[in-house]
């Protein structure tokens, strides 16, 4: 689709926005373009306003990703914004570069426009420079304010095309035309020494555990046979992160919650982290993971994703009953079976007051899904999880009644069908090399990729029930070799 290298999206058309050597499109036409957009080799600058979760700027990055090309900025990063404590950590790394250049003694607050790294005003160009290189937003707004005689970072956003002063619009033009061919900057290592020690982080209040008491107990007991120290460690230790050599999360993973800051400030001091960022950001959304396993050839039920323009057209689509779902459902929750085209008019307008997409899905009844551990690369473990009795889902939630789930049944990875294996490993590989949960369904001989999840369950009776405690060293044992890695390259 893309003749160029460059492709620039907006939120709306601009008539003054003209570049030669990009194609610029809307967020509308990139997002719509679901078949042909799949080119490698495409860097994305995306110059819409991202600041809402799950609005169109977010899913140009995220589905930028999904299709192979290179988004600036990353999802990683419009959420990193979002976060207190990665503002205070660019402040203190910005300290000393503020220090030597900013002066403005005629006023207390002062506001920096960074365009692709190159200041508008052309007064601080080293500080723009160095914001974009820590940030990797295209178009940055940043504000200082004066404590105490010295200038500090107030706050810093990824703004859009509409926030660009009429008088910048041209030097925005040049600095476009300068960036190209620009490449990124390499991840931040950390070197290790003493007994490696790795942090698993729970949250004992949630309703919904990853692990029940027991597994975690499992893992912490198995950790000094792989020769780790391992510690239990809740929602209140993110300072004591730099103390661990490892993470390993075993907390719901909501992006808007402790767990993503958890796992960010992880990444952010080089240590082996489990769930990563980006596996998190990846996993969570629907939309991204159809479109990366689309464009893999990986099969799916029939699938559309959903935007106001074409609600009218699931029914007729994909038949009626199909499951409608909000594209960060999780534990079956927001995933809708639809019945009438009334119910699909009334859940689709709740669904989109939330997101600016949506997925529907075609019904395929299955007494049980497949679910297949995979990771580091490899197949874990595999279990068939029945329906909950009587109902359609693995677990049947109603308000203010107890979840009741369907049975676990474990087998070896040799007496699982060779396709169900092969096909959860080929889906979990796109996603990274963390730990997953790959759904699958079969129907007949066919089978089908429902989803990949990250922080998969890994419960004691359940997951181990053909492992036991070799579940634990495995998994532990991928940290232990991750951490000797880092550290021999460190040495290096």
């Amino acid at each position: 689709m893309f003749p160029m290298r460059t492709v620039i999206v907006i939120d709306h058309g601009q008539e003054w926005f003209q570049i030669p050597d990009a194609n610029v499109l809307t967020a509308r036409r990139y997002l719509g373009e679901v078949e042909r957009g799949r080119d490698a080799g495409v860097r994305v600058l995306n110059f819409c306003r991202t600041g809402r979760y799950q609005g169109r700027g977010y899913y140009v990055s995220l589905l930028a990703e999904a299709r192979g090309h290179r988004p600036i900025p990353e999802v990683k990063t419009v959420e990193d914004l979002k976060s207190e404590a990665y503002v205070q950590a660019l402040s203190a790394e910005l300290a000393p570069l503020v220090d030597q250049t900013l002066d403005h003694r005629e006023s207390e607050r002062f506001q920096l426009d960074a365009y692709l790294g190159k200041d508008p005003a052309q007064r601080h160009q080293a500080l723009a420079e160095k914001l974009f290189a820590s940030v990797r937003a295209p178009l940055l707004r940043v504000l200082f304010r004066r404590v105490d005689g010295r200038w500090q970072l107030d706050g810093v956003q990824a703004i859009g095309i509409p926030d660009i002063p009429a008088q910048d619009r041209a030097f925005l033009l040049e600095a476009v035309k300068a960036s190209m061919g620009e490449q990124s900057t390499p991840a931040p290592q950390r070197a290790g020494t003493g007994r490696p020690r790795i942090a698993i982080l729970h949250d004992p209040g949630e309703a919904h555990k990853p692990s029940n008491e027991e597994a975690l107990r499992r893992l912490v007991q198995t950790a000094p046979v792989v020769g780790l120290d391992a510690e239990l460690v809740g929602p209140d230790a993110l300072d004591r992160l730099q103390e661990f050599d490892a993470l390993f999360n075993r907390a719901s993973p909501e992006v808007s919650g402790f767990t993503y800051e958890f796992v960010r400030r992880a990444e952010s001091l080089g240590m082996p982290v489990v769930d990563d960022p980006e596996s998190i950001l990846r996993c969570l959304n629907k939309v991204y993971m159809h479109e990366l396993m689309t464009r893999h050839r990986i099969p799916q039920p029939r699938t559309m994703i959903v935007q106001r323009g074409n609600a009218d057209q699931v029914a007729a689509t994909l038949g009626l009953p199909c499951v409608l779902k909000l594209p960060d459902s999780g534990f079956g929750l927001d995933v809708i079976k639809i019945e009438s085209e009334d119910q699909l008019r009334q859940e689709a307008e709740r669904f989109f007051k939330v997101s600016e997409l949506i997925v529907a899905q075609e019904w395929l009844p299955t007494g049980f899904d497949w679910r297949v551990g995979v990771y580091d690369r490899r197949p874990l473990f595999v279990a068939k999880y029945f329906m909950a009795p009587g109902h359609w889902k693995i677990i049947q939630l109603a308000e203010g009644e107890k979840p009741i789930e369907g049975r676990t049944e474990a087998m070896a990875i040799g007496e699982a069908p060779e396709q169900v294996i092969d096909l959860a490993v080929r889906a979990a590989n796109l996603i990274g090399r963390g730990l997953y949960g790959v759904d699958l369904k079969q129907v007949e001989d066919r089978v089908y990729l429902i989803e990949v999840n990250c922080n998969p369950n890994i419960d004691a009776g359940n997951e181990d029930q053909v492992l036991g405690e070799a579940l634990y060293r495995e998994i532990l044992g991928v940290f232990a070799r991750r951490i000797a890695e880092r550290r021999r390259g460190a040495a290096r």
